[in-house]
């Protein structure tokens, strides 16, 4: 496991027990943050007493090892990260025990109440006692799931080890059905809609004064299969006026949010559940929702046809994408149209259909704003997405790469605009009128540092220019500057097209600090802004609809109460961990997949690219679907190969055959663990 390196800080004096969390690998291996060492502090697995991945832990250093890395012993266990965990239930004589399906859990699990089950069944267990490393801990099963291997049975084996609820509480169902009744006799109520002018037309409703929309042309434009729709975008021509000899056009685009925060009130039911969820989950075969369905898919979705209450931002932008004013408030839009992006992209080819102007108009003002973006240093991590289609019966018939469209990115660059916007305007309300900072943003750390240089030696070893660091002269010395993002976007550059572009992206990635929520604004390094928050999918994202609440308050101009400062910082921390756990469970969900799609195909040919060099053998991308397997060491045939770890490749002793990271190959799959979620591969 690569260990975190921090920001060197000055020497304490060494504390011999500390506190903190523990990460422990495949492995068994753990490793706790201290606050006097860089490098992370190591504990093996003898010296773990008991402690299992995330758990809150006391330890004690040992003696450094002898290569200076420092080492601990845990003392005890604080508190428990998790307690209950999947997996497969085996019996060995008498005795039952649980396999983990949890990598991460290193040791089996007796089972004290084995009554009712069978071999191969997958099984929920609460853990019971574990005091002694020395035997094996002890659980109970409160859930038999089914045969393992089974669609239904493999996907809730994901969703019960991330703790996702499935089912809303009844008085969260009794809540939303009432919501959801009063909502739609409001919208029945609302006057007829107004012709647009020049100037706002605003309109009363049963909630006050909202900005109506409705005679502008509006659309959607969403993944087919969707069924909530957050955003919707509007658009016209606002004034034509004299520059100089020219005349110029500027357009006002709307970007219309769901307006979720109307019916979702504080401290309800339904805002504590979702506060609960945090997130929607998109699992491979279903969407688990943070709302109940009357809300995320009816009331508060943009369904095209009928009035939907938004929380709306208007942007007047000239041709070039410079935004010369904005609006942000409550407003009324009924969608003309509800595209599929490869509707849209077949209108925008073909300039012609439903809405062609509107798309065309959206599309070049988004490209424009996209190259200022990229110009100002936004670095460009764009990759297409692995897509899954299942049969009826859940078995994976096609995966394969879904192709990023214009109509993507055009999506994309509005949503970025107006979060930006938002977190900028919040951030010069409280600088200008000296407010508290009650607000969250969307930030995202410099990258680590050690791991760019990590990236820069390998994309060398490939034959790439990237700079480590970036030595630079100043006042008469030499200091070195951390990589930039300018740097990154020259390798991105380089590679664009290569066999390798997609590794190094995906290692970047990697080595970028994790996106998170947070009350005190960093900035976002990776999109290059210095403002930046999420204020455009309240229907499955809750720190979205925080921020429509939040954003509310400072339009009338009430400041946030001291006494709720703790709870957004608090908040901000624990959705910033829940998304985290929902990605893995997103992550693996098609990973599962992936497996499963390759074990019917044990002994067919396919071609993949490498993505990793170890001493145990080489690990390779299938191109299509992205199925990642192992080719061991022992397998390569016709000689003995050696790992060649500074330029990232084996080499063979007699041949001198080389596979290097980025090398195409073809590979025959030769068996797959649905269990551990791992594929074997050989090359041919």
């Amino acid at each position: 496991m690569a260990q975190r390196r921090r920001p060197k800080q000055k020497q304490r004096k060494k504390i011999l027990r500390f506190e903190g969390v523990i990460t422990t690998t495949r492995g068994g291996l753990g490793f706790i943050q201290h606050p006097d060492f860089e490098e992370d502090v190591r504990v093996e697995q003898e010296h773990l007493n008991t402690a299992l991945n995330g758990d809150t832990v006391e330890a004690a250093l040992l003696p450094r090892h002898r290569d200076g890395e420092p080492r601990g012993e845990v003392i005890r266990v604080v508190r428990r990260a998790k307690t209950r965990f999947v997996g497969i239930a085996e019996q060995e004589k008498n005795i039952w025990y649980l396999i983990p399906d949890d990598s991460k859990m290193y040791t089996d699990i007796l089972i004290e109440n084995p009554d009712g089950l069978s071999p191969n069944q997958k099984i929920v267990v609460e853990l019971v006692r574990w005091e002694d490393p020395a035997k094996s801990p002890v659980g109970k099963v409160v859930q038999i799931l089914g045969a393992k291997g089974e669609h239904e049975v493999e996907i809730a084996s994901i969703v019960i080890a991330y703790n996702i609820d499935t089912r809303f509480p009844s008085s969260v169902d009794s809540e939303a059905g009432r919501i959801a009744k009063a909502g739609k006799d409001e919208l029945a109520d609302l006057p007829p809609s107004l012709s647009p002018t020049n100037e706002p037309v605003f309109i009363e409703t049963r909630a006050g004064k909202r900005r109506d929309f409705r005679g502008i042309p509006t659309c959607t434009i969403d993944p087919d299969d969707a069924k909530d729709f957050d955003d919707a975008l509007s658009l016209r021509e606002i004034r034509s006026t004299k520059s100089g000899a020219r005349n110029e056009t500027l357009w006002e685009v709307g970007v219309h949010i769901a307006d979720v925060s109307h019916y979702v009130k504080t401290r309800s039911a339904l805002d504590e559940e979702a506060e609960k969820r945090g997130f929607s989950v998109y699992l491979v075969d279903r969407t688990i929702p943070m709302l109940p369905e009357e809300l995320s898919n009816d009331l508060c979705s943009l369904n095209p046809g009928v009035p939907r209450f938004t929380f709306s931002a208007t942007f007047l932008i000239d041709k070039e994408g410079v935004v010369k004013e904005r609006w942000f408030g409550k407003g009324i839009i009924n969608s003309d149209r509800r595209f599929a992006y490869e509707e849209a992209q077949k209108v925008l080819d073909a300039q012609r259909g439903e809405f062609a102007r509107e798309l065309a108009v959206f599309n070049t003002l988004a490209e424009n704003i996209r190259t200022r973006r990229f110009a100002k240093g936004a670095i460009d991590f764009e990759q297409d997405e692995v897509e899954v289609e299942i049969d009826a019966k859940g078995t994976p018939v096609r995966i394969y790469r879904k192709e990023r469209l214009a109509t993507h990115k055009l999506i994309e660059e509005w949503m970025l605009l107006a979060n930006r916007e938002v977190a900028e305007t919040i951030y010069r309300t409280h600088s200008k009128q000296n407010l508290n900072k009650g607000f969250i943003y969307r930030v995202h750390d410099l990258p680590d540092q050690e791991k760019l240089a990590e990236i820069a030696a390998l994309v060398r070893g490939l034959g790439f220019s990237f700079p480590a660091r970036s030595p630079h002269k100043a006042g008469g010395g030499e200091r070195k500057k951390n990589i930039s993002s300018k740097d990154i976007n020259a390798l991105f550059a380089q590679i664009e097209g290569t066999p390798i572009e997609h590794l190094i992206k995906t290692a970047a990635i990697r080595a970028m600090a994790k996106a998170a929520y947070a009350t005190k604004n960093i900035g976002h390094f990776g999109l290059g802004f210095p403002h930046y928050t999420h204020f455009t999918s309240p229907i499955r994202r809750y720190p979205d609809l925080l921020v429509h609440r939040l954003l509310l308050q400072h339009l009338h101009g009430a400041e946030v109460p001291a006494s709720e400062l703790a709870y957004y910082e608090s908040v901000a921390e624990e959705l910033s961990e829940k998304e985290i756990e929902v990605q893995k469970a997103e992550r693996e969900s098609i990973k599962y997949k992936q497996v499963e799609y390759m074990a019917a195909r044990v002994g067919d040919i396919f071609e993949g690219i490498i993505t990793g060099v170890t001493e145990w053998g080489i690990y390779v991308e299938e191109l299509t679907s992205g199925a990642e397997g192992l080719v061991r060491m022992r397998d390569l045939a016709n000689d003995f190969y050696a790992f060649d770890q500074k330029h990232y490749r084996i080499r063979g002793e007699k041949t001198k055959k080389t596979y290097t990271l980025g090398d195409r190959v073809k590979f025959r799959v030769a068996g797959a663990n649905v269990d551990r979620k791992t594929l074997d591969y050989l090359l041919v």
